[in-house]
């Protein structure tokens, strides 16, 4: 199976992880939702699969660039 990082897109902070490692996602769900600027950006699984890791936690702040997720594709 193929690793897949998931990485934020925005610079801001995470307001609530969705998913967790185990968990089962399909492509377009749900992982978390960071927010920057009032605005809540929901980050997206990129491929179906299954999570490995999570690599921040709620309130941890983000750059654009950061990995926040591994999938196993």
């Amino acid at each position: 199976m193929a690793r897949k990082e998931i990485k934020s897109e925005i610079t801001g902070s995470v307001w609530k992880i969705l998913k967790g490692p185990g968990d089962a996602v399909d492509e377009e769900d749900s992982l978390m939702i960071l927010e920057s600027m009032k605005m809540e950006i929901p980050v997206l699984a990129e491929a179906k699969g299954k999570v490995t890791e999570i690599r921040v936690k709620e309130n941890d702040p983000v750059a654009e660039g950061d990995v926040l997720a591994v999938l196993e594709v």
